[in-house]
C-alpha cells in the first residue's frame, strides 16, 4: 500500500460500537456526580437537555458525512460550507485539542476506579495505561476498533448492572420529594453533561476507513446516539434514586456508589468502569490522530502528519503525538476542568458545522442522505445558546 493512505476496513457494526463506546466511555462513569452537583436530583433532566442539544448536530453530521466523507470531517465541512480555509484549519485543531483533552479526562477519571483494583500510584497508572493504549492505536484501525467493541460490550453490561441496582433499592428521600427545578443549575449541568454525548462527531472522522460510507455513516451515527441517550437517562435516574445527591457529588466513582447501595462489592463495577475508561481513551486518540492526518492533507504547515504507515495503515506520527500529549494532560489537570473545556470547544465547533450545512444545502440541495433545513438551523441556534451558557458557567456567572 502506498504511503499516505488509510485502509477501508470498517463496517456498520464496528462503527456503531465505536460511537457507543466513545460516548459511554466519554464520561457517564465519571460525570454523574459532577452533573448532580449542579442540577441536584434533576440530573436526569440535564442529560435529556444535553441529548436534545446534541441530536440536531448528530443529524447534521449524518448528512455532512455523506456529502464530504473525509478523515478531517469538520475541516472539510467548514471549508466547503463557509469558504474560510483559516477557520476550517482552526476548527480541525480545536477538534484535535478536544480529543486530547477528552481522552485525558477519561483516563484520569478511569484511574479513580482502577485504583480500587490495582494498588499502584495514580500517576504511574495513568502513564502506563496511556502508553499501552497508544500502542494499540498504532497497530491498526480494525484491531483498535475490534478491541474497543469488546470494551464497549463490557461497559454497557456495567451500565445495565448500575440501572438494575439503582432501581432495586428503596429511593432516597430527596428523590421522592424533589425540590423545584433549579433552572440555572440544570442549564449549567446540561452544558457539562454534553461532554458525555461527544462521540458521534468522532465517527465522521473515520470516513476514509469505512466501507460504503454513504450508507454506513448516517445509520451508525444515529443508532449510536439513540442507544447512548437511552442508557444515560436510565443510569442518571438510577443514580439520583439510590444515592443522596451530596454523596454522588463528592465522589470520583459515583456509579460504584449506586452499585454498592444494593449491597454489592465495588470491585466488579470498578473493573467495568476501568474498561469504559480504556475504551474512551482509545477512541479519542484514534479520532484525533485521523483529524490531524486529514489536516495534513489540507494545510501545508501540517503536511508532515499526512502519512500512514505502509503496512499498518495508521497515521503513526499523528497517533504518537496525540498519545503523548494526552498522557501529559491526564497527569496535570483535574477531570471537571478537562470535561468543561472539551464541552466548550465542541459546542463552538458544532455551531460552525451546523451553519456550514445550512450554506451547503442552499447551494447544493441534493445529497444521498438529507435532513430538513430546520435541523441545521436549530442545531446552530441550540449549539450557540449552549456555548453561551457554558461560557457563563465557566466564568462562574451561572
Amino acid at each position: 500500500m502506498a504511503e499516505g493512505t488509510l485502509k477501508r476496513r470498517l463496517g456498520p457494526v464496528l462503527l456503531t460500537a465505536y460511537g457507543v463506546g466513545v460516548m459511554v466511555g466519554a464520561g457517564i462513569y465519571v460525570l454523574v456526580g459532577a452533573v448532580a452537583a449542579q442540577a441536584g436530583v434533576w440530573a436526569p433532566l440535564a442529560f435529556v437537555l444535553a441529548g436534545l442539544i446534541a441530536a440536531p448536530s448528530a443529524l447534521s453530521y449524518a448528512e455532512l458525512s455523506v456529502r464530504l466523507p473525509e478523515a478531517a470531517g469538520e475541516v472539510a465541512y467548514v471549508e466547503e460550507g463557509l469558504h474560510r480555509h483559516g477557520l476550517a484549519v482552526a476548527v480541525g485543531l480545536a477538534i484535535v485539542l478536544s480529543g486530547m483533552i477528552s481522552a485525558a479526562a477519561v483516563l484520569r477519571g478511569g484511574v479513580g476506579y482502577l485504583g480500587l483494583l490495582v494498588p499502584i500510584d495514580a500517576q504511574v497508572l495513568i502513564a502506563g495505561l496511556g502508553l499501552v493504549l497508544v500502542g494499540v492505536a498504532l497497530i491498526g484501525v480494525l484491531e483498535s476498533l475490534a478491541f474497543a467493541a469488546v470494551l464497549t460490550l463490557i461497559e454497557v453490561v456495567g451500565l445495565a448492572l448500575v440501572i438494575w441496582a439503582g432501581f432495586s433499592v428503596p429511593p432516597v428521600a430527596e428523590f421522592l420529594t424533589p425540590p423545584s427545578v433549579p433552572l440555572a443549575g440544570v442549564a449549567a449541568a446540561a452544558a457539562l453533561a454534553f461532554f458525555a454525548f461527544i462521540g458521534f462527531e468522532d465517527m465522521v472522522n473515520m470516513a476514509e476507513e469505512v466501507r460504503d460510507p454513504n450508507r454506513t455513516l448516517p445509520r451508525s451515527i444515529l443508532a449510536a446516539l439513540a442507544i447512548t441517550t437511552a442508557l444515560y437517562l436510565l443510569v442518571s435516574i438510577a443514580a439520583v434514586r439510590a444515592v443522596p445527591v451530596a454523596v454522588l457529588a463528592s465522589s470520583e466513582r459515583p456509579l460504584a456508589l449506586v452499585w454498592e447501595s444494593a449491597g454489592h462489592g465495588a470491585l466488579l463495577l470498578a473493573a467495568i468502569a476501568g474498561a469504559a475508561a480504556l475504551n474512551g481513551v482509545l477512541a479519542q486518540v484514534v479520532m484525533a490522530a485521523r483529524v490531524l492526518y486529514g489536516l495534513g492533507k489540507r494545510a501545508p504547515l501540517l503536511q508532515i502528519f499526512a502519512h500512514a504507515h505502509p503496512r499498518l495503515g495508521t497515521p503513526v506520527l499523528a497517533t504518537s503525538l496525540i498519545g503523548g500529549l494526552t498522557i501529559c494532560a491526564a497527569l496535570l489537570l483535574p477531570v471537571a476542568a478537562l470535561a468543561q473545556t472539551t464541552s466548550l470547544v465542541l459546542l463552538g465547533v458544532f455551531t460552525l458545522v451546523n451553519l456550514s450545512l445550512v450554506f451547503l444545502k442552499r447551494r447544493q440541495p441534493a445529497a444521498a442522505f438529507r435532513v430538513p433545513m430546520i435541523v441545521p438551523v436549530f442545531g446552530t441556534l441550540a449549539s450557540a445558546a449552549a456555548f453561551g451558557a457554558a461560557v457563563l458557567s465557566a466564568g462562574g456567572l451561572l
